[in-house]
């Protein structure tokens, strides 16, 4: 992995040992198995315990057992578990940034100290429940409604394309109270309650080595002090999506550098045209000269953000640029790179097209590429243009 621009020199000791660690642990513990997962359509459930012993679970919180990163070493953490794969990546962005990072910053003292300590260990896995069938790019329209029944709220809904659905002991639902016109809260809800179920979505060919589902939920009754005290109406849900998106940011720079990485070695050591390797040629070389570029572009915003991040300046807008720019790049570094390698390229024996067809969906979820270019419009002109 080049760092082209030597930006590891502004990294602090802590956060240049976090990346070796997540990089050894990829290299040694995901990289050999995560192809197989992806065709078969499987999460390594195995492993979630070692990510949780690296701190990687709400790892730039601070207290309750998490690991109070900064925010570039949240973000390296980050990219190192995307270069493995985005499913990987995602299972920890939604652990940490859309149910622990929500309830650190909303919930309650009795919430914090019950869930936070056991989800940092992976000893409780959490899933977001916001998106629906109907409402995808405007989760205002959420149909997902909590009636107050004195002793109890009582929800009814369904929520789909939620990660790690099936493997969440508690679910994040997002809902409206009391009808379609009430304020929007967030419901810690047991996935053993009565009436709650998590099905599985299959026949994806998109974040295979993730679990993906649909919520249903019918005439599910949970106590009165699980709703998060903290927060009421669109900000909650999404302030969350700004740090999960913030994450992505960084997450699919490991991405880019796995496929550039891969298609560079084979362009050196693939021989055609009177036994010249293939990266003696001016396109190939055009080719990787402007991945290159892409990468260290996507690597100096990310960092800019992150310094932002940490000074609190950081503005959902900024987040909106990074997210777009980046997974942007990404995927045409992964169509590229497939292009470099020719057939070999759609094959699992190379990490390219797996990592194509994921940032497929990264590129749509947390906002897609065309609601933050509309927030971007909005904000340079002051006019919504979402309607």
């Amino acid at each position: 992995m080049a760092d082209f621009f030597e930006l590891s020199r502004h990294f602090s000791a802590e956060e240049r040992a976090i990346q070796r660690e997540v990089r050894a642990f990829i290299d040694a513990r995901v990289l050999p198995v995560i192809g197989d997962h992806f065709e078969r359509g499987t999460f390594p459930t195995d492993l979630i315990g070692e990510i949780a012993a690296m701190g990687l679970l709400g790892c730039n919180l601070q207290g309750y057992g998490c690991a109070g990163l900064s925010e570039i070493g949240y973000g390296l953490a980050m990219q190192e578990l995307e270069r493995g794969d985005s499913g990987v990546r995602s299972f920890a962005s939604v652990q940490g940034s859309l149910v622990m990072y929500p309830i650190h910053a909303f919930g309650s003292d009795a919430q914090k100290d019950r869930l936070l300590p056991r989800m940092a260990k992976g000893e409780v896995i959490g899933c977001f429940g916001l998106t629906e069938p109907d409402a995808g790019s405007n989760p205002s329209a959420m149909r997902t409604v909590a009636i107050d029944d004195g002793d109890a709220w009582v929800l009814n809904g369904t929520k789909r394309w939620i990660t790690n659905g099936n493997l969440a002991h508690v679910a994040l639902v997002w809902a409206k109270v009391g009808g379609q016109t009430g304020d929007v809260h967030g419901f810690l809800v047991p996935a053993d309650t009565r009436g709650f179920e998590a099905r599985a979505i299959h026949k994806k060919m998109s974040l295979r080595a993730s679990v993906t589902s649909e919520l249903i939920l019918e005439d599910v009754r949970i106590p009165k002090d699980a709703i998060l005290p903290g927060v009421k109406g669109m900000r909650g849900p999404l302030s969350c999506l700004t740090q999960a998106r913030f994450g992505i940011a960084w997450g699919v720079i490991g991405a880019m550098h796995a496929c550039f990485d891969a298609a560079v070695d084979y362009a050196k050591h693939r021989v055609q045209f009177a036994g010249r390797p293939i990266a003696s040629h001016q396109l190939v070389q055009a080719k990787l000269a402007e991945m290159q570029t892409q990468i260290a572009t996507a690597e100096l915003m990310a960092l800019e953000a992150a310094r932002l991040k940490a000074e609190k300046r950081l503005r959902p807008q900024h987040v909106s640029m990074i997210k777009r720019n980046n997974v942007r790049a990404a995927l045409d570094i992964a169509r590229v790179s497939r292009d470099i390698l020719g057939g070999n390229g759609i094959t699992l024996e190379y990490p390219i097209m797996r990592h194509l067809l994921n940032l497929e969906t990264v590129y749509t979820y947390e906002g897609t590429h065309d609601v933050h270019t509309l927030i971007l419009g909005q904000d340079i002109t002051g006019i919504a243009a979402f309607e």
